[in-house]
This record gives structure tokens, C-alpha cells and sequence, in this order.
């Protein structure tokens, strides 16, 4: 594997002033510099020139975009149902209307369509392990879109409070057009695990803005798994509250002929001694298949006693396929205990096929052996039994076509 960026590109730009959207924003100087507001009329419109939408696939998410495009509530037309065995002693589930705590304590909108879904579900689904408690069983919650004009908003409040521990599946299948905004909050000494899989059907696209806010002690794992549609838009933001907090960020995905599959995440360290760990690894099979991985790390001047890595990995399978990989790390003390990042595009290694072939296993299954033992990293560091079986048989699912060298 070679280390790669590949360079900007005014396509995105291009589809853009097309659809009659223009403006000018200039770069930021820093990734903590981007502007945040709850109203939709402090974010313009992206042209592809911003540094934060250079690589996005604008042609498929404009709809999304535009102030025309409706935007619905997610309930009813979004299809949203909690599966957990906890009582209503260990975990809370309700809704928070606009203004209503917790929300809006971890996401402030980034941009126009996460202001939209702020605007829009008024009544926020709301999840949170309660305080001392320890969910036994993971609590599911499965989103199903389905096709239409309109864009299905929704919007998502997990926490564990104070010494609680809960894991959070998401479960997204089905089509259409979805915004989502989700808030991550793990409370003092507690521990959270969010896991979103993105199963959607060929056509969906989606746009989620995922927002993480990690108290003194704590531990929070964020793990994202993407699979279907046609584009997939995940940006993450996890901040560290207070000293103490440990955050593990975990990636996976398969991205196939026309898919546009696109990860950002930020990694704000704003308190000190406290350690961040980011894996993502993805594979692309097939023309036009594209991936886009986006890694920013800033430890601030008072985060002193950091620690900090961010990995990320790019298998790509067949001609025409194409990964986009850049890690990013600003570093404002030189206080720290360690920082570094790494990131790698290539195609099968040579000697691992050799390897496998010289004892006689066929080259297309001695292909398949290497894909599973590139994601096999991440999958066993899932603690859901269930879920790891299931992305076991989707990576086995993707690699079901012949792979051509």
C-alpha cells in the first residue's frame, strides 16, 4: 500500500452552480474554526469549493441541499422502533422538544442540513441509561426510510449518565432521502457504545452529522459501519468535557460500483489526559466505486497528557474504483504523550497471495481470505455477538462477485 491524497477537484463545484447554487466561504484556518449555529440561515449552500464538501458527491445530496426539498419529521414517515429488555428503573425512553436538555448539549449544526433536522423533529427520540445502572443487553434501534420527495429528518439523543454503562445499535435499512442528527453523551465515569450500520437499499442517500460529548472518565466507543445506498454522508464530532476520557472510534466499509460512501470525523481534545484511538478501513470493489475518508485530531494548548493516533486503511479490489484518505492533526501544546497518524491506499499484497496460493488454496479464495482478514481487525473489536456475526456475512455478501486482480 502507498500513502495517497488526492488532490482538489472543482467537479463537485461544477454540479453545484448547475443547479443554480453558488456562494463563496473562505477556507478555515483550523478545524475548530468552523462556523456553528442553529439556524439554517447562518449556513450557506456548499459548492464543492469548501474544504469540508471537496470530495462529497453534491450530484446525489443536493436534493438535501436545496430550501425547496421538504423536510418531514421522522415520525411517522420515518419508520423508528426501540427493541431493549432494560426496565424503565435502568434506561429512559422518551422525546425532547427543541431547547429541552439534553439536547443540543453535544451537536451544535455544522452545516445547513443539520440545521434543517434541528428545525425540523420536534421531538427528538431519547435514550439514556440511567445513572449507576448497566444495560445487560445491547438497546436496538432499527430507522427504516422509505422512497418520496421529501426528506425524512430525524433526530436521535443517546447518554449514559453518570457511571451508567449502555451499548446502542442503529439499525438503517430501506430507501429514500434521510437527514439525521444524533447526539452521543457519556456522562462522568460512565460508558457509551453507539454502533451505526448503514444497510440501506441501492438508491438511499443520507446525511448525518454525529456529535459526541465525553465527560471526566469516561469511556466512549463509536463504531460506524457502512454498507448500502448510493451516498452516505457520516461527519462525526467527539469533544472531550472534561480530563480523564477515553474515546475509540471504529470504521468499516464496502463501497461498490456507483456508491458514494464518505466519513469525517473530528476529534476535539479539550481537556487534558485524555487518549483518543481512531480505525477505519474500507474496501472498493467495481467502477466508479468511491470511498472518502476525512480524519481531524486538534489537541488544544490545555490538553496537555494526550494521547492520540488515527489509522486509516484503503483496500481497493478492481479497476475504477477510487479512495479518497486524508489525515489531518493540529497540535496546539507540545505537552503530550504521544500523537501520530497514518494513512494507506493500495491494492492486494503480493506476498500474502503468494503465500496462500504456494499451499494450494484457488487465487479468487485466497482473495477472499485477505479481504476477511483486513476487516477482521475491526469486527472482533465489537462486543455484540449479533453484530459481529451479521458484518461477517456482509462482508462475505460483498465479496459473493468475482474479484479480479
Amino acid at each position: 500500500m502507498s500513502n495517497t491524497e488526492a488532490p482538489k477537484t472543482d467537479h463537485s463545484r461544477a454540479v453545484a452552480e448547475s443547479e443554480g447554487i453558488t456562494t463563496n466561504v473562505a477556507p478555515e484556518a483550523s478545524r475548530a474554526a468552523r462556523p456553528r449555529s442553529f439556524s439554517v440561515a447562518d449556513h450557506q449552500i456548499p459548492t464543492g469549493r469548501e474544504e469540508e464538501w471537496r470530495f462529497s458527491s453534491l450530484k446525489d445530496i443536493i436534493p438535501l441541499l436545496k430550501d425547496e426539498t421538504e423536510y418531514v419529521a421522522a415520525s411517522p414517515l420515518l419508520g423508528v422502533t426501540v427493541e431493549t429488555t432494560a426496565s424503565a428503573d435502568e434506561l429512559i425512553n422518551a422525546t425532547l422538544a427543541e431547547g429541552e436538555a439534553p439536547r443540543g448539549s453535544a451537536l451544535v449544526p455544522e452545516d445547513r442540513v443539520s440545521a434543517r433536522v434541528h428545525e425540523t423533529d420536534g421531538a427528538a427520540t431519547y435514550l439514556s441509561a440511567k445513572r449507576n445502572q448497566e444495560l445487560a443487553d445491547p438497546v436496538t434501534v432499527n430507522i427504516h426510510g422509505a422512497a418520496g420527495d421529501h426528506v425524512s429528518a430525524q433526530h436521535l439523543v443517546l447518554e449514559t449518565q453518570e457511571s451508567a454503562s449502555a451499548t446502542f445499535v442503529l439499525n438503517h435499512t430501506g430507501s429514500g432521502l434521510v437527514a439525521q442528527n444524533l447526539e452521543m453523551i457519556a456522562g462522568d465515569n460512565s460508558s457509551l457504545t453507539v454502533i451505526s450500520i448503514q444497510d440501506w437499499d441501492d438508491d438511499a442517500v443520507q446525511l448525518s452529522s454525529h456529535a459526541a460529548r465525553v465527560g471526566r472518565d469516561a469511556r466512549f466507543k463509536h463504531v460506524v459501519v457502512s454498507f448500502g445506498g448510493k451516498a452516505v454522508r457520516i461527519s462525526s464530532v467527539s469533544a472531550f468535557a472534561e480530563p480523564g476520557g477515553e474515546i475509540e472510534q471504529l470504521g468499516l466499509y464496502f463501497s461498490d460500483e456507483g456508491q458514494h460512501l464518505e466519513h469525517r470525523l473530528f476529534v476535539d481534545h479539550a481537556a487534558p489526559n485524555c487518549t483518543s484511538n481512531v480505525t477505519y478501513k474500507g474496501a472498493l470493489q467495481g467502477k466508479s466505486a468511491r470511498s472518502v475518508w476525512v480524519g481531524d485530531v486538534l489537541i488544544r494548548k490545555q490538553a496537555e497528557g494526550t494521547n492520540t493516533y488515527e489509522l486509516n486503511r484503503n483496500l481497493v479490489l478492481t479497476q475504477g474504483a477510487r479512495a479518497d484518505s486524508v489525515p489531518n492533526l493540529e497540535i496546539e501544546t507540545g505537552e503530550i504523550e504521544g500523537a501520530g497518524h497514518a494513512s494507506a491506499t493500495g491494492r492486494f499484497d503480493d506476498e500474502q497471495l503468494f503465500y496462500l496460493r504456494a499451499r494450494g488454496i484457488p487465487e479468487v479464495e485466497a482473495r477472499r481470505l485477505v479481504v476477511r482478514g483486513f476487516f477482521a481487525e475491526i469486527i472482533q473489536q465489537i462486543d455484540v455477538p449479533e453484530v459481529r456475526e451479521r458484518l461477517l456475512a456482509a462482508v462475505e455478501a460483498e465479496l459473493s462477485t468475482t474479484m479480479h486482480a
